[in-house]
Order: structure tokens, then sequence, then C-alpha cells
């Protein structure tokens, strides 16, 4: 039987879950909900579901649900569907702060349910393709910048932008995190527009992660040194150049993996998550890991620490 779905949220983002729900092999979208009956009612027609101006009319209707909803409002959503029996997949970051998701893991736990949270950069055919190449990483540099896009203007970019590459840093290294610096500013918005980190690991790796929703070009990328070999990964482009050295000098092999749709690949792992009662690749305390040093950074900025030279 298909995993009957629901979407709370049908803004940018969420419209595409419900059409990538109405699209998957394994799910049924039975319903949407939003406040806005217009946006609402549009994205019922385009993909032939039901519709809701309020969320808790489509829970019982569920076996799963996106929420993909403003921040402060996913710790009330969520811990209202868990309490109801409902696997859960959250959009980043899972909660305003590590209380409320601490509180959402917890009751996920409890009740055996499916939390996962929508990181979706776990999912990009250039991560997989590089996941083999990349053993014991001593150095990794992130930049994710974007033209000022009038979203998302209401949170920083540590946690709009920038927790995607923390994710990653963090599901790399595997290991402790024992040191933050960090600088950042506002320039367009009130909030924290550009923000740089540097972080160091038990291990001895480090990682530099730069995040701006003010600059000219998008850019996304990622790049992992190791003993004796460099990766780099071009989210866009989903491709991965893997520089392997050879006494002096390096040679280089591209990988192109099958161009692959990452919101798409998340709902399907969602789905057989669901059906399979695996834990998702990232779980409710992999999402909160991953805002807990968000929110760190977040505060060291605030407070006016220097990056690293």
């Amino acid at each position: 039987m298909p995993v009957k779905v629901g979407v709370i949220g049908v803004g940018y983002l969420g419209k595409h879950h419900a059409r990538i729900y109405s699209e998957i092999e394994g799910a049924e979208l039975v319903a949407v909900a939003d406040p806005s009956r217009e946006a609402v009612s549009a994205v019922a027609g385009a993909y032939g579901c039901k519709f809701y101006t309020d969320y808790r009319d489509i829970i019982g209707l569920c076996d799963a649900l996106s929420i993909v909803t403003p921040t402060t409002t996913h710790y009330a959503i969520a811990m209202e569907c868990l309490k109801a029996g409902k696997d859960l997949l959250i959009e980043k970051p899972v909660t305003a702060d590590i209380s409320e998701a601490q509180a959402v893991v917890a009751e996920a736990a409890r009740q055996n349910l499916v939390l996962q949270v929508g990181h979706l950069e776990r999912y990009n055919p250039g991560i997989a393709a590089a996941a083999g190449i990349i053993t014991v990483p001593s150095f990794i540099e992130s930049e994710r910048l974007s033209p000022f896009m009038g979203r998302a203007d209401d949170v920083d970019v540590t946690i709009d932008l920038m927790i995607h590459d923390i994710d990653i840093v963090l599901s790399l290294v595997n290991a402790r995190l024992t040191d933050i610096r960090a600088a950042g500013e506002s320039i367009i918005t009130d909030k924290i527009d550009v923000a740089r980190a540097w972080l160091e690991f038990d291990n001895g790796c480090k990682a530099l992660v730069t995040a701006s929703r003010a600059a000219t070009d998008k850019v996304r990328t990622l790049k992992v040194s190791q003993k004796d070999s460099y990766v780099t990964i071009d989210y866009q482009k989903q491709e991965v150049t893997h520089y392997v050295k050879s006494g002096k000098t390096l040679s280089s092999v591209h990988i192109r993996p099958e161009n692959r749709e990452p919101l798409k690949e998340e709902l399907k792992d969602f789905i057989l998550c669901v059906q399979t009662r695996q834990r998702p690749r990232v779980s409710g305390v992999e999402g909160m890991n991953a805002l807990d040093v968000a929110l760190r950074i977040t505060e060291i900025v605030k407070a006016g620490f220097q990056v690293c030279c």
C-alpha cells in the first residue's frame, strides 16, 4: 500500500514537495494545507488532492507529512503531528532552537516514528559520487554564495544557507567539534547576510565555511583535502574532480554522475524509511547537531568575534 502523505505549507519549496509526492512510486499525495486559500487550492488542483487552510485538518488523513512552513512554527506543528503518531520530514532547520529540537527528537524516539530533516545537499549526486573518495579529510573549504533573492530575510544567513554546509562537514569529519571562530556582517537586511566560520575538530581536521546572500554570482562548492588527494565538488553542476598526488605531480579524474533532482531523491528516501522503518540519512539528531553549530556561529558573529586568518 502506498504511504498516504500530506504537505503542510505550500510556499516556494512546499509546492515542490507536493509535486514530487504526486509523482513518486510508493507515495499517495492525499492533502495539502496552507493558510493561503488561493495558494493551497492551486496546488491541490494541480496535483489532484484535498486542501485545507488549517494544517490540523490533514493530520488524520495521512500516514506521513512534510512540514514546509516558517521555522518558528516547526516545533508546534511537529509535536502535534508526532503525538498523533505520524512520521515526519521537517524542512531545515529542524526547529528554531535546540530545546525545541531536543523535544521533537525525544517525542519521535518515544513513539518510534521516522523523523527526517530536509538537508537537501546530502542527496546531491556530487556528494554521493564523492562519498567513496573522501576518507579522512584534513581540511574542508565550502562556499555557498548567492545574490539576494528577497526571501528568508527574517533569518540569518547562517541558518538559511550555511547550515547546509555545516551538516555536510559534520557528516564527512565524524569527530568532535572543539573550536569555532567566526565573523560576519549585515549588508542588505538587519540579519547576518555574510558569514565565515572556522571549525576545528579533535581529530585534527579543520574547515572554513563561507556563506553569503549578497554576492553577485551563485556559487556552491566544496573542497576537501586529505592525504595524497584533493576533491572538489560543484553542487550546481553535480560534478566531482578528484586530484591524486603521484610523486610531485597531480593527476585528475572528472566524475559526472547521473543528473538527478536532489529533492526528489530526498523525498523518495523519506518514503522508503517510512515503509521500512529505517533511520533516515539525516535524522532529527543530525538536524539538531547542524542547528546547534549554526546557532553557535550566529552567536559568535553577533558578539563580534573575528575569523582566524
